[in-house]
């Protein structure tokens, strides 16, 4: 049987147990197996994933990884691992890996030198930082300009790892364009202790620019002599580059030895182990952020080497392969019960519906399965008061990722268990339910039935972390980065472009024109008749 056959045998073979599957509850499958916790429970280093409460048998997972196997995924493993440019739309490789690996594990030679340099030139910055020499102050407020990927990492990164940043060193990021992200800021800010990091990728990204921009015109009208008594003018001492477009950089004043260069084989939303990071590792200091690089390198490890049965990455996207394809899920609830990982839902929103929010395959062709479901969440306890009355007593199959740590990062008495148990109950609650009989043996009026009782068999995993630190960290964030990996050659999908994202961009530049010009000529015909009169009307209010 031909390869092709083979891929197509194996997801009928699924479909075909997914219908067998479909009614049976997650209280049948406990009661048939007690010691099903076991038997659905992986570990890696300071992870362990339960996914015991997933509607899946010992059969569902042989067949899976049928289809994984088919996909010649152990295949393209191998192809990421060693920098061969698996991103084809872009003829680029996939380096996130390489940012945090050892030398001699490098795809070759002269990245292993670029990262090592790299990371060398960051350590410095970082000791420097904490001893300014010539006379200068110390840098009290650090501000990191960027979007997208250039932004959501470090920021997540940022307040998750609170309980380990310096007491006397506050970070800033400023994503949006909207003078109301940079203004009431820049209010609060002495600028003579303040350095503002730029981070785009081509240096040309609009939303940073014009945030940089008016950063730059702020700190040039509050110091214009200040720093003349160490040789340096205002630009040059208090911003720092992050990019692959040097040129650019230089000419916006940035000199070369403050300007941090990261390649193309980088995607934004990997970006975080590159010196796009260097405002994570100001906040927790350079061992911190070596400390994040070493977790994701034993995750990357541990990807490499387990074997399908064991591997927790391959494992996560098999069962989103399951429940979206096979059981006809289009959402993904994300709920960590740690205030500090708040923003955790928000980023695997980025990394996963920037990277697998595809119609097509790789051969161009519509997709036959996959592309990314909706994924949402909220922190725990808040979430409880908000959205989970959906997924309790909704009509939608909603699959759901718990995060709960074993030991607290901001520890206070008698806090931590509360928060434990509201996260426990919750998911053994969406698992089980409550029928009307259990309701009723409650005292339930029976009249009230009908709205007290609670189908259950909601699936979930939870993934139970030894504590909230850049070492845990880094091997959370590589388990779901490949994760993703899996799911895109699984869908047969390419992961690592985001053509989507450059549209909006290319068309926002189009429309900047028509909204800068003062007149009262009407934008041409070019444009659709609903954005025409959008930008009639804008003009109208603004010359009111």
């Amino acid at each position: 049987m031909t390869k092709i056959n083979t891929l197509k045998a194996a997801w009928q073979d699924l479909y075909r147990h997914a219908e067998e599957m479909r009614a049976t509850h997650l209280r049948t499958l406990f009661a048939e197996d007690p010691q099903r916790f076991a038997a659905f429970s992986l570990q890696s280093g300071d992870i362990l994933m339960d996914f015991s409460k997933q509607r899946v048998t010992a059969q569902t997972l042989r067949l899976l990884r049928q289809i994984a196997q088919a996909s010649d995924l152990a295949l393209w493993r191998r192809r990421m691992a060693a920098g061969e440019a698996i991103n084809h739309t872009e003829n680029r490789a996939v380096l996130h890996m390489a940012l945090r690996a050892l030398a001699q594990d490098a795809p070759d030679a002269a990245i292993g030198r670029e990262v090592a340099e790299n990371l060398e030139r960051m350590r410095a910055f970082c000791a420097a930082l904490r001893a300014p020499s010539g006379g200068g102050e110390h840098v009290t407020d650090v501000v990191h300009l960027g979007i997208g990927g250039s932004d959501l990492g470090p920021r997540m990164a940022v307040q998750t790892l609170a309980a380990c940043q310096h007491p006397d060193l506050r970070l800033h990021f400023v994503a949006n364009v909207d003078g109301a992200a940079l203004a009431p800021l820049l209010a609060r800010l002495n600028p003579r202790s303040t350095l503002f990091i730029v981070v785009s990728k081509t240096f040309g990204t609009q939303e940073t620019l014009t945030n940089a921009r008016t950063a730059r015109e702020w700190v040039e009208a509050s110091l214009p002599d200040a720093d003349a008594r160490v040789g340096e003018d205002a630009v040059a001492r208090h911003f720092v580059a992050v990019t692959s477009n040097l040129a650019a950089a230089t000419a916006f004043g940035i000199p070369a030895s403050r300007v941090f260069l990261f390649g193309d084989g980088v995607g934004g939303r990997f970006s975080l182990w590159s010196p796009v990071g260097l405002s994570l590792a100001l906040a927790i200091g350079f061992s911190g952020f070596a400390a994040l690089l070493s977790g994701a390198r034993q995750m990357d490890a541990h990807f490499l080497e387990a074997p399908p049965e064991k591997n927790l990455p391959l494992t996560l996207a098999l069962l989103d392969l399951w429940n979206f394809d096979a059981l006809g899920a289009h959402s993904h609830g994300i709920f960590p019960y740690s205030q500090s990982l708040e923003l955790f839902p928000a980023y695997l929103q980025q990394l996963e519906m920037e990277s697998l929010g595809k119609s097509v395959d790789r051969q161009g062709a519509p997709l036959t399965h996959g592309g990314s479901p909706i994924l949402w969440g909220a922190v725990g306890t808040s979430g409880q008061h908000a959205v989970f009355q959906l997924l309790h007593q909704g009509r939608a199959l909603i699959p759901c990722d718990f995060l709960l740590l074993k030991h607290a990062d901001f520890p206070l008495p008698d806090h931590h268990l509360h928060l434990l148990a509201n996260g426990l109950a919750q998911s053994a609650a969406l698992a089980f339910g409550e029928t009307p009989e259990e309701a009723r043996a409650r005292q339930v009026d029976a009249a009230l039935l009908p709205w007290r009782a609670f189908p259950g068999n909601q699936p979930s995993t939870t993934l139970l972390l030894e504590r909230l630190t850049p070492h845990v960290l880094g091997q959370l964030l590589a388990l779901y980065e490949h994760k993703v990996f899996c799911l895109g050659v699984l869908w047969n999908l390419n992961a690592f472009d985001q053509w989507g994202v450059e549209l909006g961009k290319k068309m926002a530049q189009r429309l900047l024109p028509h909204l800068e010009d003062e007149g009262e000529r009407t934008p041409g015909a070019a444009l659709d008749a609903s954005t025409r009169g959008l930008i009639a009307a804008l003009k109208t209010r603004r010359g009111a």
